[in-house]
């Protein structure tokens, strides 16, 4: 014979179950009320409260309370019942202040509003200001900069890249191109104090100089390897160097797309001879002030970072040396940076900062 209370009857409706389903299989939904609708479906198909439990690895009695609160108040039961708490002592208006205060208001004698004078400003505590700024995400402390380009081809050209990237030509290799001048050879004034338990590594904040260096390179896009090469000048004669070295280095078989910012040395008349006279060579100029297309920019940025930013070096020579060991460790297993967006959507982007800049009152 059955033990316990006989359990109410559980059907469901097809909108009941439907709902149940989705709140199952909806990634956003919280964790409890997917487990509780698992129950119900599980209860309405008949199956017994502690075999149910033991499927869902809960308790019998956590099956029959979601059962039973089910039965009474239906989809409502599942949800979570607002708890009691203290009443709220900032109101809708004090809030509504803040936010209007942030968001078109100076503080006298301050650039941008921090909690503390935002306090004084309103009456409230800095924990209060804070927690009304977390909640709305403002961030008043941070400010980040943009440059939006004029090229008048900017269309044109930000689409004949991005298809470059999504859908490359046969028979040729896209390089992205461009120079990292004047890096410097820095050497700490006093030696370095190296990595402790509960010390970070810590060097004097001035430095000497030791020359510096320009390091031209070419990315692969479908295979990630860069080219590299070294001059202690910056100027149109060693791109041309540079330009051979890629014919070179390069298939005589392929084609070469090189992607390349405006800079003067990449269109003196020297180089556009050179490249009159080797037409597997095409080039694509990316937007004025549109360096971000330039793929090669991101490798740079893992360069300063991995080998430059926090390195020490004592001569010219010794800040070359390392850039070319760094190069060749890399293309040993290099990683192809992935372009994911389309230029429909890049295009829709900058629309829509123009939009937000012609209607700023600053």
């Amino acid at each position: 014979m059955p033990r316990g209370r006989p359990k109410a009857q559980l059907n469901l409706s097809q909108s009941e179950r439907e709902q149940l389903h989705r709140w199952v299989r909806r990634g956003k939904t919280a964790q409890a009320l997917a487990t509780r609708a698992r129950i119900v479906l599980k209860c309405a198909d008949g199956v017994d409260n502690e075999q149910v439990a033991r499927w869902l690895s809960v308790t019998p009695q956590t099956v029959s309370k979601w059962r039973s609160r089910f039965v009474r108040r239906r989809l409502d039961g599942l949800l979570d019942v607002p708890r009691p708490g203290a009443p709220r002592r900032i109101g809708d208006e004090q809030v509504e202040q803040v936010i209007a205060m942030t968001l078109n208001q100076l503080p006298k004698a301050a650039t941008h509003w921090s909690t503390r004078t935002m306090a004084q400003a309103t009456g409230l505590t800095q924990n209060a200001v804070f927690r009304i700024w977390h909640a709305f995400g403002l961030q008043p402390h941070r400010v980040e900069t943009f440059k939006l380009s004029s090229d008048p081809l900017f269309i044109d050209k930000v689409r004949d890249i991005v298809g470059l990237y999504l859908d490359p030509p046969t028979r040729a290799v896209v390089l992205c191109v461009d120079e990292k001048a004047q890096i410097q050879a820095f050497d700490r004034t006093q030696p370095i104090l190296p990595l402790s338990f509960g010390v970070p590594e810590r060097r004097t904040h001035d430095y000497a100089r030791h020359g510096t260096t320009s390091l031209f390179a070419a990315l692969n896009v479908a295979s990630g390897q860069v080219i590299g090469q070294l001059h202690r000048r910056h100027r149109s004669g060693e791109f041309l160097k540079f330009l051979r070295t890629i014919d070179v280095a390069v298939p005589r078989e392929l084609d070469v797309h090189l992607v390349m910012d405006n800079y003067g040395t990449h269109k003196t008349a020297t180089v556009r001879t050179w490249l009159a006279r080797h037409p597997r060579f095409h080039c694509h100029f990316t937007p004025t002030s549109g360096s971000w297309l330039n793929l090669i920019e991101a490798w740079f940025a893992v360069l300063t970072t991995k080998q430059i930013k926090r390195g020490s070096h004592r001569s010219t020579w010794e800040l070359e040396q390392a850039i070319r060991d760094y190069l060749a460790k890399y293309n040993e297993n290099p990683k192809p940076f992935i372009w994911t967006k389309t230029a429909d959507q890049i295009l829709a982007t900058v629309a829509a900062f123009c939009q937000r800049i012609s209607q700023s009152h600053h």
